[in-house]
């Protein structure tokens, strides 16, 4: 049945993606008036029928029978939780990335709220395999590492991921930005590693950022 669903599912895409490049071929050659608006429309179908029923499970995997705001909305919810905090944890994003380590960030990003735009007509389509989706984060402030100390700064910060279809999958190709962690759970980080912090001095710093994270909140 699965095999049927989807021999089924890529006709449909093959049927429309025919009838986007004949839609192209007609307004290059001059016998209709083409809009933007129209060809981006088109190729949305496509990838709208690539996802498959809206109510299916979301694969670990980014299957690529789901939306594309399906994994951006995965991968900063992980992000939030402080699924990229450390190298351990990284092994829970990889799913959803094509780059295979994350760098030595000095920066946490404190996030309040985070919005994925799931309406289509705020993505760029590049083509029915590759959009950039922008993601909304109402920023509180930095967490530096170094010092571990907290700038607070409320902003709204907007980022456009793009992604696109490696294989069978969708994957985020960029951009690769530093964590961007919910503050709560930004508090809890602080608070275990103050526990597990032997040194006086340090635990006295981890302490005082603890403070400033509450007072944000």
């Amino acid at each position: 049945m699965c095999r049927e669903q989807n021999r089924i599912i890529i006709i449909s895409s093959l049927i429309i993606l025919r009838n986007v490049r004949a839609v192209l071929r007609s307004g290059l050659s001059g016998s209709a008036c083409v809009s933007r608006a129209c060809v981006s429309t088109l190729l949305v179908l496509v990838l709208l029928t690539l996802a498959g029923p809206s109510n299916a499970q979301l694969s670990p995997s980014g299957s690529m029978r789901r939306s594309p705001a399906d994994i951006v909305k995965r991968y900063v919810l992980l992000d939030q939780k402080g699924a990229r905090l450390d190298a351990s944890s990284f092994d829970t994003v990889m799913p959803y990335v094509e780059w295979k380590e994350e760098p030595a960030w000095g920066r946490i990003v404190v996030v309040q709220k985070t919005t994925v735009s799931e309406d289509y007509r705020q993505w760029e389509i590049l083509n029915n395999l590759e959009v950039i989706i922008p993601v909304t984060f109402q920023v509180r402030g930095s967490v530096y590492l170094e010092t571990a100390s907290f700038v607070p700064e409320d902003r709204i910060e907007e980022v456009r991921f793009h992604v696109k279809v490696v294989g069978s999958y969708w994957r985020i190709l960029s951009p690769v930005i530093p964590p961007h962690v919910g503050l709560r759970r930004m508090v809890s980080f602080a608070r275990d590693a103050a526990l597990h912090e032997s040194d006086d001095t340090q635990r006295t710093v981890l302490t005082d950022l603890i403070e400033s994270l509450r007072k944000a909140n």
